[in-house]
């Protein structure tokens, strides 16, 4: 495939934008890399203060609060950035692209994977959290990178869309930020799935959200101590090939025009 041969062949430009993107994001910052704790961190902490008294502490029963908040807002943080950050990285490269050639791929590729490298670190709360609560760690954790990655091709496939269309509609990134806030209060992060039983309709459209099985999984094997459901995630798996291979045709198509739009 023409990808795998344009990305071997451009391994240092591919390597080079990762670290540039995992160094800029907090460019100029007295704290640098620290914001890769401390941000999903205060997240955490508003989330943990506010929310059981709005949704009432009998909605949490027996369980550990603030776990279940770490452990899902956590990898929501991951997709959110990779693909709002995602969507405007071809025109945020307008002067690179109008100058220089390479394979245009890459640079929603390494968009997304300094985006899964920054999660790795981001890990390392979760697993503090983990010891200091007691819940503890057990060998299912060996699966983060299987998830992660699957989250990550699942972004990806959006991210190879939306970046190019913004590049031709304006309005694209303004849309995405609204919808991934829609998503985030449509996947069960911050309550309970049960909570919606008799939703009806509304509990199935939850239920089958793709990030409902990541973050299910995620939980699983951090917090629950036992091995994830392989059938609801082959499923993404596969709808993530799909989007990755969809969204790769789509890309290389618009990439036509990308010189004279930007």
């Amino acid at each position: 495939m023409k990808l795998f041969k344009d990305l071997y062949q451009y391994r240092e430009l591919l390597k080079t934008n990762i670290k540039k993107d995992i160094r800029g994001r907090y460019k100029g910052s007295f704290l640098g890399i620290l914001w890769s704790f401390i941000n999903p961190l205060l997240q955490v902490v508003v989330y943990w203060i506010v929310f059981p008294y709005l949704m009432g502490r009998a909605a949490m029963e027996g369980e550990n609060y603030l776990i279940y908040l770490i452990t899902g807002l956590i990898p929501w943080t991951f997709f959110m950035t990779v693909v709002s950050q995602g969507t405007v990285c071809i025109k945020s490269n307008a002067g690179i692209i109008n100058k220089v050639y390479f394979p245009r791929e890459i640079l929603p590729i390494s968009m997304v994977a300094s985006g899964l490298v920054n999660f790795f670190i981001s890990c390392i709360i979760i697993l503090v959290f983990l010891l200091g609560s007691g819940v503890g760690i057990s060998y299912h954790i060996i699966l983060v990178p299987v998830i992660a990655c699957i989250e990550a091709l699942l972004a990806l496939g959006l991210v190879f869309i939306l970046s190019a269309i913004n590049v031709y509609v304006q309005d694209v990134e303004n849309i995405v930020q609204f919808l991934l806030n829609m998503l985030m209060y449509g996947s069960p992060i911050i309550y309970q799935l049960k909570q919606f039983d008799s939703a009806g309709f509304l509990y199935k459209l939850i239920e089958w959200n793709p990030m409902t099985i990541l973050i299910t999984a995620y939980r699983d094997v951090f917090m629950y101590h036992r091995w994830v459901n392989w059938q609801d995630l082959g499923i993404v798996f596969l709808l993530a090939l799909v989007l990755v291979v969809l969204g790769y045709e789509v890309f290389k198509k618009l990439e036509k025009g990308f010189a004279e739009q930007l």
